[in-house]
């Protein structure tokens, strides 16, 4: 990630810690998804629970990289405002 908003100047990385509480953020996205895909996987495709299970550790681990990065998404937008008319954050 970069370190600075192009944007609006705003510094990614507040303070040590921070992104902390986007770590359940991501658990909570992982684990509905999981639930949700695995169902799918065994009520409507028919598969057994070993080929939803591994089927879903590979989309998990190419979707990793997405959920991390979109929970710090959720976490900062949810503690930092933008204000695009003055183009600056407002804590």
């Amino acid at each position: 990630m970069p370190e600075i908003c192009s944007a609006c100047g705003q510094k990614y990385f507040l303070e040590p810690g921070f992104y902390y509480g986007a770590m359940f953020i991501s658990y909570v996205i992982t684990g509905f998804f999981s639930l949700a895909f695995t169902g799918f996987c065994i009520l409507v495709l028919g598969f057994s629970i070993n080929a939803s299970f591994a089927i879903l550790i590979l989309i998990l681990a190419v979707l990793f990289v997405w959920i991390f990065r979109l929970a710090r998404a959720i976490w900062i937008n949810s503690n930092v405002r933008y204000n695009p008319k003055f183009g600056h954050k407002q804590i």
